[in-house]
């Protein structure tokens, strides 16, 4: 009797956590909604998510996901993260999305939820304005000393390029760090987003002696929002804002602010 019990009682147990273990995945807007935040990861990242001249977290996905958040009905809350480490953040709830620029890959959507594609970006290299002559094409870049973020889209592309991942690659923390590391001369070659690139360098930037070399191109992609893996309501419930915010004109006016940014959200 007691040998059925102990069985019946086991079954029981491994009922209740098969359920709990569904419930966990399917209830991850229910989650955000008790909690009325939304954590947001992302990086110091021009134009997407930076601080002004007061130290104010500002950009373009910055205002874009506290617009998205007062449709939610949810406070925003921003935390800084190593990129590399985003699934995990995210698997460990100390975020609820990443909000950064995030390009859409197919090898993270095996861990990770995509919301909607709103922009459009590439990669694209940075040199120092004194080497505009001697780094004119990837080829004369091989062997060059690159940087690049850690598990970003740039550091796949150097690994894809047969040119630049001949160059001793350095993965640095954000793609800021590149830029700093390539205007103090422990760099060749900075690979980062085009958005950026645009954003950050060259004349009345902080990075006014660094340049973008022209028609490099090395890969096409999209930026979404990146949320924990099994989360179809809560992708479902930001798809829905910010659809809204373009029709509403949100989305074109923050794309005339943040001119850099290639915006393909459109109002129906």
């Amino acid at each position: 009797m007691k040998k059925w019990i102990a069985a019946l009682t086991g079954l029981a147990m491994a009922g209740m956590m098969f359920t709990g273990c569904g419930a966990a995945e399917a209830e991850d807007w229910e989650y955000i909604q008790q909690k009325g935040t939304l954590v947001i990861g992302y990086t110091i990242f021009d134009p997407m998510n930076y601080t002004d001249e007061n130290g104010k977290l500002i950009g373009f996905d910055t205002e874009l996901a506290e617009a998205v958040c007062e449709k939610l009905g949810v406070t925003p809350e921003f935390v800084e993260i190593d990129w590399a480490n985003k699934v995990m953040e995210l698997n460990s709830k100390k975020i609820d999305c990443a909000w950064n620029g995030m390009t859409i890959l197919e090898e993270l959507k095996e861990n990770v939820d995509f919301s909607m594609p709103y922009s459009e970006n590439y990669q694209t290299c940075v040199i120092r304005k004194a080497d505009a002559e001697k780094y004119t094409t990837t080829a004369e870049m091989a062997g060059a000393r690159i940087g690049v973020e850690a598990g970003s889209a740039g550091e796949a592309a150097v690994q894809d390029n047969a040119d630049l991942s001949k160059g001793t690659v350095t993965s640095l923390t954000a793609q800021r760090n590149t830029l700093l590391e390539l205007k103090a001369g422990t760099l060749d070659v900075a690979v980062i987003d085009g958005v950026m690139a645009l954003a950050s360098v060259g004349e009345g930037t902080d990075f006014d002696d660094l340049m973008v070399v022209p028609g490099i191109q090395l890969s096409k992609e999209e930026y979404g929002i990146g949320f924990r893996k099994n989360s179809p309501e809560t992708v479902a419930k930001v798809n829905q804002a910010l659809q809204e915010l373009a029709n509403e004109g949100k989305v074109a006016e923050l794309a005339e602010k943040y001119p850099s940014v290639l915006v393909t959200l459109e109002a129906e």
